[in-house]
């Protein structure tokens, strides 16, 4: 889970977040501080089926070393892994909340990351709650809001194109914009 020098970029993808909101909920600086230590990561709204997002989100994440902890009220296990119903009911310490739920259902997962005492809350890609997430900010966790942590991981630790997507191309050429 190596990552660069500190060197930051910003991309604007198709966002509906304004400059101020990309700023407070997309931040780099945060993005790659939730990302740079070993965590435990709660995935909520994790599906069996491994071709839906957040399986493959986990699933790399798992190959990546981190330790998940599905959340899913209708399995007892994914990938290898306990399930569990809600946040509550694990009884380890998580680290961060990886959300894969319905912007309408984020503020009680919210609420929950606090009251466990999670460092960080992250939602995918569209999903959008900024109470929420400013709850969770006034309770000190770091937040992600609208972004994708496989692509934002493999952004920030080399292995994926800037886009977000393995280009599978392998160069020695070296760029021209030092």
């Amino acid at each position: 889970m190596g990552f660069g020098s500190g060197i930051s970029c910003c991309l604007i993808q198709n966002t509906v977040l304004t400059p101020e909101q990309r700023e407070r909920y997309q931040n780099t600086d945060t993005i790659q501080k939730i990302l740079k230590k070993p965590k435990t990561i709660a995935i909520v709204g994790i599906s069996r089926e491994s071709h839906k997002a957040s399986n493959m989100v986990a699933s790399y994440l798992k190959d990546e070393g981190y330790r998940i902890i599905p959340v899913n009220l209708g399995a007892d296990s994914i990938l290898g892994e306990k399930c569990y119903p809600d946040l509550l009911s694990i009884p380890e310490k998580v680290d961060l909340v990886d959300i894969f739920r319905p912007s309408h259902e984020v503020l009680p997962i919210v609420e929950q990351a606090i009251s466990i005492k999670a460092e960080a809350v992250w939602m995918q890609l569209r999903i959008i709650n900024f109470e929420a997430a400013d709850k969770a900010i006034e309770a000190g966790l770091s937040v992600v809001v609208d972004k994708c942590i496989k692509m934002e991981h493999g952004r920030y630790s080399g292995g994926l194109h800037s886009a977000g997507m393995n280009t599978g191309i392998i160069s020695a050429r070296r760029s021209h914009w030092r």
